[in-house]
């Protein structure tokens, strides 16, 4: 049971950094800079930063719902 718990921790934590680095990765893209004032250079960086952990993790949240219930879909049947 302990075993299942660190394994779904570990998978939690990869899954959740896998995602925030894709998607600042992604959002590296868009031009926020052309948007905001000059000389705002921090808030810039920290608004990439916030976005990707917002974004990043509720994708990672996706993906790991959908593993847990798709795990729960043979109770249905049984």
């Amino acid at each position: 049971m302990y075993t299942q718990i660190g394994q779904q921790a570990i998978l939690g934590i990869l899954s959740h950094t896998f995602f925030i680095g894709i998607t600042f990765f992604a959002l590296r893209a868009v031009m926020i800079e052309k948007v905001v004032k000059k000389q705002h250079v921090f808030q810039v960086q920290l608004l990439y930063i916030l976005l990707s952990i917002a974004i990043g993790s509720s994708v990672s949240n996706f993906f790991l719902h959908m593993s847990t219930w798709s795990k729960q879909i043979p109770f249905l049947f049984s």
